[in-house]
């Protein structure tokens, strides 16, 4: 082995479904994810949810309707996406959005479990 990581799987093309409120992307490595707008606006990587220490992750609740707006390409490493509710910060590079698609079912089971936890909601 000769210590290189190995590369992020670069998207081949992505599909901002509207109606169905919910982004698609193909990656070359053959995987092909499907992402519910909710799903990533409460993934953002933002600093309004991410926080600004390892414990600082904010849980939002309040988004099952959330639709996308638009997507903007980020040099060639990222998506910034601006949502309905007019959340537009965070990058969402090609990295995050493969790892987000990869583990999806296992995030989202901790999101629903700390909403509840909470006593929150996905409802607005």
């Amino acid at each position: 082995m000769n210590g290189r990581s190995r590369p992020v799987p670069r998207p081949t093309e992505v599909r901002l479904r509207k109606e169905e409120k919910a982004l698609e992307i193909d990656f070359d490595d053959g995987s092909s994810f499907r992402y519910p707008a909710e799903f990533l606006r409460v993934e953002s990587p933002s600093a309004e949810v991410r926080g600004h220490g390892p414990d600082g992750k904010i849980v939002v609740s309040g988004r099952r309707h959330v639709g996308i707006l638009e997507l903007e390409p980020v040099g060639r490493y990222a998506l910034r996406i601006r949502f309905d509710d007019l959340h537009d910060t965070g990058i969402y590079s090609w990295e995050y959005l493969y790892s987000l698609g990869r583990d999806r079912d296992g995030i989202w089971r901790r999101y629903l479990d700390a909403l509840e936890s909470r006593g929150l909601d996905r409802d607005p």
